[in-house]
């Protein structure tokens, strides 16, 4: 089963390698439209990314839910809960 911190970790992994993010900026409680200035298209590549850790299509409405970096986790951390089942 995989942590939400192991989650939490390829997120950052992740922001760093599509969006040129420092991985310092990147914190839980970050909001990603205002602190990060990503926008639904990069949500969206984002959430694409986030198939290779979960192995399963995301619904890209989740997505546009997202408001920070920790609603990420939970989202693909639900998605992995839910798989398990």
């Amino acid at each position: 089963m995989v942590t939400r911190e192991e989650i939490y970790d390829h997120v950052v992994k992740a922001m760093g390698e599509l969006f040129d993010l420092p991985p310092e900026r990147i914190k839980l409680e970050t909001n990603v439209i205002e602190d990060l200035d990503l926008d639904s298209i990069d949500a969206i590549e984002l959430a694409v990314h986030m198939e290779t850790l979960t192995g399963r299509r995301l619904d890209p409405e989740r997505f546009r839910e997202m408001r920070t970096v920790g609603d990420v986790v939970d989202i693909v951390y639900g998605i992995l809960q839910t798989k398990a089942s």
